[in-house]
């Protein structure tokens, strides 16, 4: 579920000096999380490092960072020495571009005092994840907390894309809807995929035994999120994926929002920018209302919301803030527990794992789940979409019991294949949505978004990958990041599948590869503030409530910006490859 694509440009860095002096907010013995965007890792003294930027070349490159001792001194800021102007950009058709944001034009000192007052921020105000570093971090809430990565100022988007992006999420929130109810579309469209991916192969076997017992749902609850670049070439704004489970980050990308705010407000007449530019972002709250809603619909106060989480979760913050808008806005409908359950306003929540879920739950003769002899109204996933999830039979069994019961599921098995990148892949084809949507006008802003995909059997789709492989993308059936083949791995792939001549080839789609603009800009992380050449990503949440006929939500709800180096393929911020960001409208 993260950045799926690059631009194909590759800066050349120089390494510079930035001393810092507040050593409190630097740990000099911590490691940089693996995979993370950058090769740095903390030093025995405390300091922040940045890269100067130098023209961009064609190729990927890699990229050398190095930290230099520095002095602390005590409360006294010392100015930076290390920024060069950053030189203007070329696109991937060699033309010169200029930033809308002008980092290099900002000075050097300021710089220093805003990558300190953000981390002051985001510590104060709980923009932080669990550093892998430290143990137990992913699980006790309080241990090894780390600011998450974000950038240091928002990126720039046209508030045109912007607009269309918000618009076309209730269409995206229907669609998934009316595709989950077509169940012979779902077990068609994902038929050859079933016989060569073992992941997806179980959840089609969940998805056949709901079919078979006529397992319908009623209250059909998705939270879903909509991932798209901007495509410099072409500029049009082209979907990535579709995510319909776990669609996490919708609580920090709310914080650094209110970080970015929080830094114009006070530096941005300094930097020439305006903090009314940065549109606010309600995802957390919206998310917390249609849990809620679920909930009421499912009509009993006695029951409980189930979160359904990893053994170890670095990102339970983010989780931990939806609850916690949960309680506050309907302090006597939810409440969250870490690994126990405790009375508060006589209502009770649970977090549990699958494993725990296949140890502790029954399904009563009528539908009823229970879960330690409690009633469950809501299923909320924040697990289960890798194969990870799964290593034992205990969590599949889990999972069947859940989708079994009459429990309100997010998503359930039908909403979570509807968003696989084989069915986005069929949904592309002509005339398709037509079968899922009658409005003229929809489906057109639909199509607009769409980059190309294919399937594997398309032959002269192939050869020209093989050409050229640099313009495509091979998915698949994967969310989490870091499963994407890309560049010659792409023509090596492809051409050992048509050597083999199995049916593996299903397991893949390609897309179209998506070369956005690169900006220079500001990434921090663990304490580092990284001076690179970056692309984004901008994901639009949607929440759909119906209960039968009766569509009770169904609206844009916020959104998520992660930047990323523009070297790396991958972008998932829980992965390692990217940072939060937020949007400056232009």
């Amino acid at each position: 579920m993260g950045i799926s694509y690059s631009s194909p440009l590759s800066p050349s860095l120089s390494t510079t000096t930035l001393n810092i002096t507040h050593s409190s907010l630097f740990p000099c013995t911590s490691k940089a999380n693996p995979g993370t965007i950058s090769d740095s890792t903390f030093s025995h003294t405390n300091n922040i490092s940045l890269n100067n930027l130098q023209k961009p070349t064609k190729k990927f490159g890699s990229f050398y960072y190095c930290s230099h001792n520095t002095t602390c001194l005590g409360s006294k800021i010392v100015p930076l020495k290390c920024f060069d102007k950053v030189r203007e950009m070329e696109t991937q058709e060699g033309i010169a571009q200029k930033p809308t944001i002008d980092i290099h034009g900002i000075d050097e000192e300021l710089v220093q005092k805003m990558v300190y007052d953000a981390l002051v921020w985001s510590s104060l105000h709980g923009l932080v994840v669990g550093d892998r570093s430290v143990q137990r971090s992913g699980k006790v809430p309080g241990v090894g907390m780390v600011h998450a990565p974000f950038s240091l100022l928002p990126v720039t988007f046209p508030e045109s894309h912007w607009k269309l992006a918000c618009e076309v999420a209730p269409i995206f929130n229907e669609l998934i809807d009316r595709v989950s109810l077509d169940g012979k579309f779902l077990q068609d469209a994902l038929s050859r995929t079933k016989k060569v991916d073992a992941f997806t192969s179980r959840l089609i076997d969940i998805h056949s035994k709901m079919l078979e017992i006529n397992k319908s749902e009623e209250i059909r609850l998705g939270l879903h999120r909509s991932d798209y670049m901007l495509d410099e070439q072409t500029k049009l704004l082209l979907q990535i994926e579709l995510n319909t489970i776990s669609s996490s980050f919708p609580s920090l990308s709310c914080l650094v929002g209110d970080l970015h705010r929080s830094l114009l407000k006070y530096y941005g007449e300094h930097i020439g920018l305006d903090s009314s530019r940065i549109p606010g972002n309600t995802s957390v709250d919206k998310f917390a209302e249609a849990l809620a809603k679920a909930w009421t619909e499912y009509n009993n106060p006695r029951a409980l919301v189930l979160v359904v989480v990893q053994p170890e979760e670095h990102n339970m913050y983010d989780q931990h803030w939806l609850c916690a808008a949960l309680k506050e806005r309907y302090p006597f409908h939810l409440q969250y527990c870490l690994s126990c359950l405790y009375n508060t306003h006589n209502v009770r929540t649970i977090r549990k794992t699958l494993g725990e879920i296949d140890k502790d739950g029954e399904i009563l003769p009528d539908g009823t789940l229970l879960l330690g002899g409690k009633e469950i109204s809501v299923v909320y996933f924040r697990a289960g979409y890798a194969p990870t999830d799964y290593p034992s039979e205990a969590e599949w069994r889990a999972r069947v019991l859940m989708e079994q019961s009459s429990a309100v599921k997010c998503p359930s098995i039908s909403y979570h294949l509807a968003g696989t990148k084989k069915i986005q892949q069929e949904l592309a084809k002509p005339n398709m949505l037509e079968r899922f949507l009658e409005n003229k006008e929809d489906i057109a802003k639909l199509r607009k978004c769409f980059a190309g995909l294919w399937s594997l059997d398309d032959s002269d789709i192939i050869k020209k990958a093989i050409e050229r492989p640099d313009l495509f993308v091979m998915k698949p059936q994967r969310e989490g990041g870091g499963n994407n083949i890309y560049g010659d791995d792409v023509r090596t792939n492809l051409i050992r599948l048509q050597k083999e001549g199995s049916e593996e080839d299903a397991a893949y789609i390609l897309m179209q590869r998506i070369f956005p603009m690169v900006s220079p800009t500001f990434l921090v992380r663990e304490g580092i503030c990284h001076k690179d050449h970056a692309i984004s990503e901008l994901g639009v949440y949607g929440a759909y409530l119906r209960n039968k006929e009766k569509v009770i939500i169904n609206e844009q709800c916020g959104y998520l910006m992660r930047t990323k180096v523009s070297s790396s393929n991958e972008g998932g911020v829980a992965a390692g490859f990217a940072v939060l960001d937020s949007i400056y409208l232009n």
